[in-house]
């Protein structure tokens, strides 16, 4: 029972983590939402700006101009909360890869291999708070900025909505503080 319990645990592991490596990596957090001749498509990510030609499929990219330049809070803060999030799902996947009954790796102490497994909750429990908190403060600031453009009857062209990459920065912090309950409280 605890083998298979683990091995659907690694395996929802592995797909949270690379739900949130995606989220990290792709740029369609933010995407526009009012777009009434839908000429094009619009988004925005923690990395750069792509707009998508909707009558020939042309896709142009801005990058931002650099790592260190002056961003808006959201991007910054998320950038960070999301690659912290990405090293400790990370670490927690190899510690619990190697934690694992299925391999050989101190196959005489089973008391070792829980503690990695255990210890890999923990870490799995804190990258996924992290990213979680990132993908809802994202979340959170785009709602508020479109709300106050609202509230203030304010239309600048292009109003923007929560992006794929966005939601599936949450799934994949939800999957993987799930993985850590798995791990903590039902293993034992």
């Amino acid at each position: 029972m605890i083998a298979v319990l683990q091995m659907m645990v690694f395996g929802l592991t592995l797909l949270s983590s690379l739900f949130l490596l995606l989220a990290t990596c792709t740029d369609c957090w933010m995407v526009n939402a009012d777009d009434s001749l839908e000429v094009s498509h619009k988004c925005r990510g923690l990395w750069r700006e792509c707009v998508t030609n909707m009558q020939d499929g042309v896709r142009t990219c801005d990058q931002y101009d650099s790592i260190l330049a002056d961003h808006p809070v959201k991007i910054v803060v998320t950038r960070t909360l999301l690659i912290t999030a990405d090293l400790l799902v990370g670490l927690a996947l190899a510690t619990l890869l190697l934690g694992l009954d299925c391999i050989k790796f101190l196959k005489e102490d089973p008391h070792a291999k829980l503690r990695m497994c255990y210890g890999a909750g923990v870490i799995l429990g804190i990258g996924s708070i992290l990213g979680l908190v990132g993908s809802v403060w994202y979340a959170v600031d785009v709602y508020v900025e479109r709300a106050m453009l609202v509230s203030h009857n304010v239309f600048l062209g292009v109003h923007y909505d929560f992006g794929w990459s966005c939601w599936l920065g949450m799934a994949g912090s939800t999957g993987c503080f799930i993985a850590s309950i798995l791990l903590t409280c039902c293993l034992y």
